[in-house]
């Protein structure tokens, strides 16, 4: 019998800016959640594989909780939060050693209790102050023995996280709400990791939430909200993704704060992460130069691509003829995306877009054959045969596939450095036609054969 595949869940809680992140990112190991000195910086769920303590789990980051916030994308994050406190399995109650306990401390703690979840105390920034007199303050929040740790340095996270799996059955059975945090055992991982890029308020995270059904990132009217690169595990008609909310590019000179510039830079690592990107563009806006700016990043970064063009229904004809012709102009070399119009916010368009996406991965996986590739090169050849330099005129001989993701056809022969880019691109073109390689970018390389008679110097 396969061994099971459920891993319980821990959840991070607690107010803002008590290193809820720092802890997050030494349970995973990793540096996937931002971590910096500014309240609030982190606003969606973060889901990470445990990589600390004797058995495999899930590590949920969350954002500051204020269970009473009435207004605001506080109480978007505080929603987030609650989903979190559902999803898991055992809860890590973070407070701050250095400022004590405040009113928004005893106020989650009464939340956490009424719950019903397994909770566990942990003191964070109690650096040297195991046995100090400082911690019994903790107490009085009703939730056990307070565990000092230091986030920062690593001191009690592993005896805290024993701890909270100690707290959690082995084995639990297998269930619906089981299979939405990983597959059942032994099937194997096909999922298309999907990046959503695009400018600040394009509507990503709207997008997310209508393609999962659940309210599952932060959405506000006002840009910049996404601040990190939040992963969400979603299952359509049997395929499985990895969608990736990306925090909206701006231009360069746009970008001010430290935390918008380690977004960006999380955004470029998640696209050259993912296997397919949805590029969406604000169709009342039309095509920006930025919109060209990320699209020539995607390009060069060689990942499969689907254009959206977001809040469709929110124009008429003309408006609609007026951006396919700005799409044109500004977006030419990216003849091999298809592009797709949408309404996030209304739900209008989703399957072709998964339709799309899906179509992509599969042409930038393509598996191309030696002889069909050779065969559909001297077609090409035949019907157009390539410019002669001078006297001489390149001979390919024959082709073969390099590489995947994207797709790399390597072409044989002689002379073929004196090739030109547009012959190359003719190439391009017949290839694609016969492999239906739409929605990936394909790269195409000459290597020339040696020629025996040449004295090389010794």
């Amino acid at each position: 019998m396969a061994e099971s595949s459920w891993r319980p869940v821990v959840a991070l809680v607690g107010r803002t800016n008590v290193g809820k992140s720092t802890l997050f990112n030494r349970l995973t190991r990793s540096r996937a959640a931002l971590v910096a000195n500014v309240s609030g910086l982190t606003r969606d769920r973060h889901y990470g594989e445990g990589r600390m303590g004797s058995r495999p789990h899930i590590v949920i980051d969350t954002g500051g909780f204020e269970p009473v916030a009435t207004q605001g994308i506080l109480v978007e994050m505080a929603r987030q939060t609650e989903q979190a406190i559902a999803e898991s399995d055992v809860i890590l109650f973070l407070v701050d050693a250095r400022e004590g306990i405040n009113a928004h401390d005893h106020e989650i703690a009464r939340l956490l209790r009424k719950s019903g979840q397994r909770v566990l105390l942990a003191v964070n920034k109690a650096e040297g102050m195991r046995d100090h007199a400082d911690l019994a303050q903790f107490h009085e929040l009703g939730l056990g023995e307070p565990h000092a740790i230091s986030a920062a340095h690593g001191d009690g996270v592993a005896e805290l996280i024993e701890t909270a799996l100690a707290s959690v059955p082995a084995e639990a059975p297998w269930n619906g709400a089981q299979q939405a945090r990983g597959a059942p055992p032994d099937e194997p991982d096909h999922r298309i990791k999907l990046a959503i890029a695009g400018r600040p308020n394009v509507g990503k995270s709207t997008l997310i939430n209508a393609l999962v059904g659940e309210e599952r990132v932060v959405t506000w009217d006002m840009p910049g909200t996404t601040r990190d690169a939040i992963e969400v595990e979603f299952t359509h008609n049997d395929r499985r993704y990895t969608l990736i909310d990306t925090a909206g590019l701006r231009r360069r000179g746009k970008v001010f704060e430290a935390v918008e510039k380690f977004s960006v830079i999380k955004t470029l690592q998640a696209i050259e992460a993912a296997n397919v990107v949805l590029l969406l563009i604000d169709a009342r806006e039309g095509v920006s130069d930025q919109d060209a700016h990320i699209a020539g990043f995607i390009q060069e970064a060689g990942r499969a691509l689907v254009v959206g063009l977001n809040k469709w229904d929110a124009i008429d004809q003309e408006q609609r003829a007026w951006i396919k012709r700005e799409y044109d102009r500004k977006l030419r070399f990216l003849s091999f995306a298809r592009v797709v119009t949408l309404s996030a916010l209304k739900g209008q368009g989703l399957g072709e877009v998964l339709k799309a996406v899906e179509a992509a991965h599969a042409a930038a996986f393509a598996k191309l054959s030696t002889p069909r590739l050779t065969r559909t090169l001297r077609a090409a050849v035949e019907q157009q045969p390539p410019p002669r330099k001078g006297i001489f005129r390149p001979k390919m001989r024959y082709a073969h596939q390099g590489g995947q993701n994207p797709p790399r056809i390597i072409i044989h022969g002689n002379a073929l450095d004196a090739i030109p880019d547009s012959y190359r691109r003719y190439l391009e073109g017949q290839f694609r036609t016969a492999f239906q390689l739409q929605g990936t970018p394909l790269s195409i390389e000459f290597k020339s054969s040696r020629n025996p008679y040449l004295k090389e110097n010794a």
